[in-house]
């Protein structure tokens, strides 16, 4: 979260509404200027209001040219209907609204049928503000549990083994509840988490292994039936019993659909929590994630509170607590509007544009592929050997010029040495938006090719947010 201080600068404390705008009514007192780092001693009408910052919003980029985030940025016209008449319901509130918390439980129930839970029906999970509360929870509950397990041993710290292509949330874990992160740095054209290299770093203390399926650094699935296997042997052989969190953040909702024999969920003995976000592949607007656990002894019972001020006795497990029903209804509202063929169809089509796209951008000549988006609807590339004159950072800062997002960044320990590009295909970015795209990059490579030398210095670091 980006932590705002002040006022950046004396001139940017004032701005002017339209002058049109007084003819209306008064603004600030007959003021045409309006503080924006402080109150205003007065009202101002609310299309005075409404237009100063919708004119100022007209500076943030297009979501739908924006190929970074992971987030949905279409929606149906009735999906935003509905989201709009539930905009004022607390999702806590659950006897004041009885049927919002049943639609969170359907959808639940929905989940826990789509990951083949053990019982469905008596699945255990919740809806959380997204992927980041969920794996908290997941993380929480992977450390009661591997408690629960030592009470008759002392002196262990606890850690959690996971790849270092993780998304931060899980490092922010680590830290804020004193868990030791193990991170397995990337090798060679290994880029996420491999069976050997997680048994390898388990011990006594480790509460549990994060699997993901859909890195985000390159949209590959970590083999989560290998690492199950790899811990099953372990277990044999040495008595160390450590469970599965599968980080499904993106991929959990696109492996059911696109990828049905893979086998990477409950139907693994070994899995004892997953999450996903609702908000991306769920084909929700922000914000909105789920948790899931397999039964309820995966669940340690004291993580559940039981909450009665709000005219019922509620049990609840969240880090938040007031938060919004509205993603909810939006994502009941997608699994009934869709169902698994529609599912099916909208993500396909997305795997079939990041695999065309794909393709003709390796087809330009200058790039090489890292990925090509046959798993998530994802994929990376860098610039190839022969293209000394630019790098990954110059593309990116030519392609911004045109209004495409796409960004650029080094991989992790210990293949800092790549940087690539990562373009995210979502519901909604036609093949017509990827072939402009092409165009777009092909217009550019002359310019870029003939620059001297790529223009972004080498210690420069890049922003990216995974």
């Amino acid at each position: 979260m980006a932590l705002h201080r002040g006022s950046p600068h004396p001139a940017a404390s004032r701005r002017r509404a339209n002058p049109l705008h007084a003819l209306d009514g008064p603004a600030a007192g007959g003021e045409l200027e309006l503080p924006t780092h402080r109150l205003g001693r007065h009202p101002v009408p609310a299309e005075t209001a409404y237009q100063l910052v919708h004119d100022e919003l007209l500076l943030d980029g297009n979501a739908r040219l924006n190929l970074a985030t992971f987030v949905t940025t279409y929606m149906e016209p009735q999906a935003r209907r509905l989201m709009a008449e539930c905009a004022e319901k607390n999702m806590i509130d659950k006897d004041e609204y009885p049927q919002t918390a049943e639609l969170e439980r359907r959808c639940v129930s929905i989940l826990a049928d789509l990951w083949h839970a053990p019982e469905p029906a008596e699945a255990v999970g919740c809806s959380t503000t997204g992927s980041s509360e969920a794996c908290m929870l997941g993380g929480l509950a992977l450390k009661r549990r591997w408690a629960a397990r030592r009470r008759s041993g002392a002196g262990v710290a606890p850690n959690l083994v996971m790849g270092a292509n993780v998304q931060v949330c899980w490092e922010k874990f680590c830290n804020y509840f004193e868990v030791e992160p193990r991170l397995v740095p990337m090798e060679g054209d290994r880029f996420h988490l491999g069976a050997a290299e997680a048994v390898a770093r388990v011990d006594e203390g480790t509460i549990g292994v994060v699997a993901i399926l859909g890195s985000t650094f390159d949209g590959s699935y970590e083999p989560v039936a290998e690492i199950a296997d790899a811990l099953d042997r372990l277990q044999t052989e040495s008595g160390l019993d450590v469970p599965i969190h599968v980080d499904g953040a993106s991929g959990a909702m696109i492996a059911p659909f696109l990828d049905p024999d893979l086998v990477w969920d409950f139907r693994l003995p070994r899995v004892a929590s997953i999450n996903t976000s609702g908000h991306k592949y769920g084909l929700v607007y922000p914000g909105v994630g789920w948790a899931l656990w397999r039964d309820r002894d995966a669940l340690p019972a004291e993580l559940v509170f039981n909450v009665n001020y709000l005219g019922g006795n509620m049990p609840t497990f969240a880090l938040n607590f007031s938060r919004p029903g509205a993603e909810v209804v939006a994502q009941y509202f997608a699994f009934l509007r869709l169902g698994r063929e529609g599912y099916r169809v909208v993500q396909q089509t997305a795997r079939d544009v990041a695999l065309r796209l794909a393709g003709q951008i390796a087809a330009l000549g200058p790039f090489e592929l890292v990925t090509r988006g046959d798993e998530l609807p994802v994929f990376a590339f860098t610039t190839a050997a022969g293209a000394g004159s630019f790098d990954v950072y110059d593309v990116a800062r030519r392609l911004r010029e045109r209004g495409w997002l796409v960004p650029a960044y080094s991989f992790p320990d210990n293949r800092s040495d790549l940087s690539v590009l990562r373009v995210v295909v979502r519901n909604g970015f036609s093949r017509d938006l990827a072939d402009l795209l092409v165009a777009d990059l092909a217009r550019l490579l002359p310019e870029l090719e003939a620059q001297s030398h790529p223009l972004r210095a080498p210690e420069q670091p890049a922003a990216f947010h995974h």
